[in-house]
């Protein structure tokens, strides 16, 4: 595969700075002007003015200007437009008006983690000592960003744009709701969703383990319950751990852990989920809200506000 990751998020919101103080929680590094940055992946997020909350522009990373080319060619057969630089090539997303750069970039190289010691039936891999889930005291900061899921009024077009356009695979589906695609070996780098109006529903931010999932999360929800939203869980799709906070525009912040990997030589069957099976595989049932955001109305009257 000619992309090989989701390099870049700019988020529109209506309330900048106590937005960016959430992110800042959330373990993204500030690095000035409303930029956060990630352990491994480097500045990931931007945070800017928008009257209603949305994704306003997203980067995605390729090797080199043949893989520009490329771009542009699939582009110019979709009749649309494509703004060219010397190391970049962007064009907008007629639907979701979602601008998309894609540019000449390095390959995250992420140093591996020490396996941790799991004890389990017949098995010790740990005696004499405390679960290092348990003693763990460093605040939890997000690796790189892995995903990021929109809305979209014209699901078909929007998902045509950056399949046979930029160039993302499709890894699976949800029946009637939406399809998981890929620009990298993450199982999914993005998921696009049938919606009466184009919004922001979540971005997902990699941690260690399914323990720096939960002890985040806890941190996170220490004096403010209220951005609790969903989890702990494993969803079926991508096999990742995940929980689910709320930011104060009203998007959602997901850690997860333990992705599925897809190489970019592996044969891979993309299938159709149903029902509970394209939403997660254990945990807590996803609260209404997940689903349908609940100032999805306001969104559709563009009467949003921060809450």
């Amino acid at each position: 595969m000619a992309l090989h990751r989701l390099s870049y998020i700019t988020m529109g919101v209506p309330n900048v700075e106590e937005t960016g103080v959430y992110y800042e929680d959330f373990g993204l590094e500030p690095t000035g002007n409303g930029r956060y940055s990630t352990l491994d992946g480097g500045e990931q997020l931007r945070i800017v003015y928008s009257p209603n909350r949305r994704l306003v522009e997203m980067g995605v990373a390729v090797d080199d200007h043949d893989d520009l080319g490329g771009v542009t060619s699939r582009m110019n057969k979709l009749g649309i437009q494509v703004e060219q630089g010397a190391d970049f090539v962007a064009a907008v997303e007629p639907i979701t008006n979602i601008r998309v750069v894609v540019q000449i970039a390095h390959r995250v190289s992420q140093d591996p983690e020490p396996a941790v010691a799991y004890n389990g039936p017949g098995r010790f891999d740990r005696v004499g000592e405390r679960a290092d889930g348990v003693m763990r005291d460093y605040k939890v900061k997000p690796r790189r960003l892995g995903h990021v899921v929109t809305g979209s009024p014209n699901y078909e077009a929007t998902l045509g744009f950056f399949i046979e356009g930029i160039g993302f695979k499709v890894s699976d589906s949800i029946k009637g709701a939406g399809s998981f695609i890929r620009c990298s070996t993450d199982h999914h780098n993005m998921l696009v969703l049938k919606s009466p109006i184009t919004y922001l529903h979540h971005s997902s931010w990699q941690v260690n383990d399914i323990d720096d999932v939960g002890r985040g999360a806890s941190t996170m929800l220490e004096g403010n319950p209220e951005r609790h939203v969903w989890g702990l869980g494993r969803h079926h799709a991508g096999s990742n751990f995940f929980w689910y906070l709320k930011d104060p525009a009203g998007n959602f912040s997901e850690y997860f852990a333990d992705m599925d990997c897809i190489p970019e030589d592996e044969i891979w069957e993309p299938e159709v989920f149903e029902g509970a099976q394209g939403l997660y595989n254990w945990g807590p049932p996803p609260p209404p809200s997940f689903l349908k955001p609940e100032d999805l109305a306001a969104l559709m009257t563009g009467v949003h506000g921060p809450k």
